[in-house]
């Protein structure tokens, strides 16, 4: 028999190397000898798909070497072959999405005046050549991963054999988690599958606790975080050159720190109770991790796909979006300690159902929980010492595309049709009126076209006859003594007026967008600053002022585009004494609808976490009125020139949340006692002289589940 099975692995390890040479072969001639190349030639910036390439012919070198080893071989195929694909895929992820783009205006600006972008003139075609440099390659990996694992599934043991699917488990993850939250498929999301969708993940993390294995679950971690990263932000690619690959580069960095002290730390409880807990309070911490400091992005966290679900986010009021995602990764915790009981071949039936019953149990028990906690928080009245009317101006249009007497226009034409309603207040997006008004308002308007655009857009605010908020560019000068400008500080601004067309106050946004709006390390990374002016990045200047905007019937605040995401910036207004959060924002220029909505979601959660009422205002994304318990009073469909008329209720300020008061106390606590926990069963193990490996008879842990016992 020894033979005959030696011939068959012969004969299936040539068939091996015959389809891995096939589609070498088909891969070069896609890349070197089709005529579609001379569409879009490779370049400097294929040199990760051609080193994808090489290894690929390296490695079809190092197999037929191996062919008459057997072992060997088979040792070297598995590994190789999904290792390959995951970075082919990724590439091809990049490739397709920015093939996406090739029609947009900006893409084939830079076509034609030979910028930095590299695309074929229309997107079907360069989505075609995609498929063809990337397919025949991804698809052989694919097939001889899942070759070298059927052979692994004959030799594994009894209870770790489902271990073979972990890269599709941790596909499932990725999908799940990018359905729950608004996507392109499902604008609103889909929140009952938040609740289920890190179940596949955490059960591949928690089958991967060995000594041996601990490289296997950061390797998957990271291949989450970044295909979840890559697919939830696809629409980045439509914002400028690079924001994809930093937002890619950028997570893959923060995985890369999180994912081995995750592995260490499931390591260390693999067989304690509290083991169900460890995933919870790591990613809670994770989360506040990943949303702060210059490279900070609040975007997807967990308890973004529950916005839908009223009771359960009035939990933050008491923690703040943090506990909301607690909440739901507990849950999905759970749901993977019930699957790998399930898994387990050493328990028996009985021991099996009681640690069921007591997994489910509570499941429920922590839905019952958040949702009556939530249900009563709901009930509670909100104090209102009055109302305002504001009138919210959606033009519709891109400052980086369309005229500027196109917007102006659009802006006069529905602020004309709002001022019906009497507003208090009318509030234009973000950048609506791109000229600087400071600057050009002190010029000859016989001189300058845009001077003549600010005198025009002046005397129209005059005859407005009410208050009106606007996004606008300001700036500041640094001048020598003998006041020449040595220096010109250029901010992200939102100015108001009063109805005489007095400039009362002006707020400078303070969260710029790292590398895309602001870049603080020129000095340190001279490098990386030029190659972001070459991508045709515009920086502004942070501002320091958290400037509280004062109308006669109340007090706001005016967070920019995203800063409305980042619970800490708002909840400084908040502190301020702000009664009502007005978002100014331009989410137009994505052209997907996807990208404002996300906005949207994350921003809501700010209403519930303050308890103030939140109105946005939009070039064009989700221009909406929200109330103070998450409600969602109004909006207005993106793309398309409309207003909107707000009555908004003005909280008396007799109700301070908890989250008001002490922050980010909930992602805090969860770092503290996960390191409480870990330290404790560290010092456990120092008494009884156990490794982390190893149990108390010194053999090896089994690596499951407690819950069943």
């Amino acid at each position: 028999m020894m033979p005959a099975m030696k011939i068959a692995d012969h004969h299936q390890g040539f068939l091996v190397l015959l389809g891995l040479f096939l589609a070498v072969v088909l891969t070069g001639v896609f890349l070197f000898a089709l005529p579609a190349t001379a569409v879009t030639p490779l370049g400097g910036g294929d040199a990760l798909l051609l080193a994808w390439f090489c290894l690929h012919c390296l490695w079809l070198g190092v197999l037929a070497s191996r062919l008459r080893r057997g072992p060997l071989f088979w040792d070297l195929l598995g590994p190789a072959a999904e290792g390959l694909f995951f970075y082919g895929f990724f590439l091809f992820l990049f490739s397709y999405i920015f093939a996406l783009n090739a029609n947009m205006d900006y893409v084939q600006r830079f076509i034609e005046s030979g910028g930095n972008l590299r695309l074929a003139l229309d997107s079907r075609t360069e989505r075609l050549i995609s498929v063809a440099r990337f397919a025949p390659l991804l698809l052989v990996d694919l097939a001889l991963w899942f070759l070298a694992g059927l052979r692994r599934w004959d030799e594994g043991r009894e209870g770790e054999r489902w271990l073979f699917f972990s890269p599709l488990l941790v596909f499932l993850s990725v999908g799940l988690s990018v359905l729950a939250a608004p996507s392109a498929i499902f604008l609103e999301g889909i929140p009952l599958l938040g609740w289920v969708a890190l179940v596949p993940l955490f059960l591949v993390l928690r089958g991967q606790t060995s000594a041996a294995r601990t490289g296997r679950a950061v390797w998957y971690g990271l291949l989450y975080g970044v295909l979840f990263t890559l697919l939830g932000n696809f629409w980045l690619g439509t914002f400028n050159l690079i924001s994809l690959q930093a937002v890619g580069v950028i997570f893959l960095g923060f995985y890369g720190i999180f994912m081995p002290l995750v592995a260490g730390a499931l390591r260390r409880a693999r067989r304690e109770p509290w083991c169900v807990v460890v995933l919870p309070l790591a990613w809670t911490a994770f989360e506040l991790a990943r949303s702060s400091g210059f490279l900070g992005y609040p975007w997807l966290l967990v308890a973004h796909s529950q916005y839908r679900i009223l009771p359960l986010i009035q939990l933050a009021e008491l923690g703040g979006v943090w506990l909301v995602s607690f909440v739901v990764l507990l849950v999905n915790s759970l749901g993977a300690e019930m699957v790998i009981l399930l898994l387990r071949g050493d328990c028996s039936s009985a021991a099996r159902v009681r640690g069921l019953r007591r997994l489910a149990l509570a499941a429920v028990g922590v839905l019952v929980l958040s949702l009556g906690v939530g249900a009563a928080l709901l009930a509670r009245p909100l104090p209102s010492r009055g109302e305002v009317r504001l009138a919210l101006i959606q033009q519709n249009s891109d400052p980086r595309k369309h005229e500027y007497r196109r917007t102006l226009d659009s802006l006069i034409e529905l602020t004309d049709a709002s001022l019906a309603y009497e507003p208090d207040l009318v509030v234009w997006s973000e950048t609506a009126f791109v000229p600087n008004i400071r600057r050009w308002s002190e010029e000859d308007p016989r001189r300058y076209g845009l001077a003549r655009l600010v005198k025009e857009f002046l005397a129209y605010q005059e005859t407005m006859g009410t208050w009106l908020v606007t996004g606008n560019d300001d700036y500041r000068q640094v001048l020598d003594q003998d006041g020449q400008e040595v220096e010109r500080h250029n901010f992200n601004a939102a100015v108001l007026f009063s109805p005489s067309g007095e400039r009362r106050e002006t707020y400078h946004k303070i969260k710029l967008v790292p590398f895309t709006e602001y870049f603080p390390y020129e000095r340190q990374l001279p490098w990386v600053y030029q190659m972001l002016l070459d991508f045709d990045v515009a920086f502004w200047t942070p501002g320091v002022e958290r400037t509280l905007f004062h109308h006669p019937d109340f007090r706001f605040a005016t967070p920019i585009c995203f800063e409305d995401v980042f619970p800490g910036q708002v909840r400084e207004f908040a502190r301020a004494g702000m009664e009502v959060v007005v978002n100014l924002t331009n989410d137009y220029w994505s052209l997907q609808e996807v990208a404002a909505q996300q906005h949207f979601v994350a921003a809501l959660f700010r209403t519930v976490e303050l308890r103030r009422p939140m109105v946005r205002s939009t070039a064009s994304g989700v221009t909406s009125h929200i109330d103070a318990a998450g409600r969602i009073v109004a909006t207005v469909p993106q793309y398309s020139e409309q207003y909107m008329i707000a009555q908004v209720d003005i909280p008396d300020g007799s109700r301070i949340t908890l989250y008001e008061r002490w922050g980010d106390w909930v992602p805090w606590s969860s770092a503290v006692v996960l390191l409480l926990l870990l330290g404790w069963q560290g010092l456990t193990d120092l008494r009884q002289g156990r490794s982390a490996d190893r149990d108390d008879e010194g053999k090896p842990r089994d690596g499951s589940a407690s819950s069943g016992d």
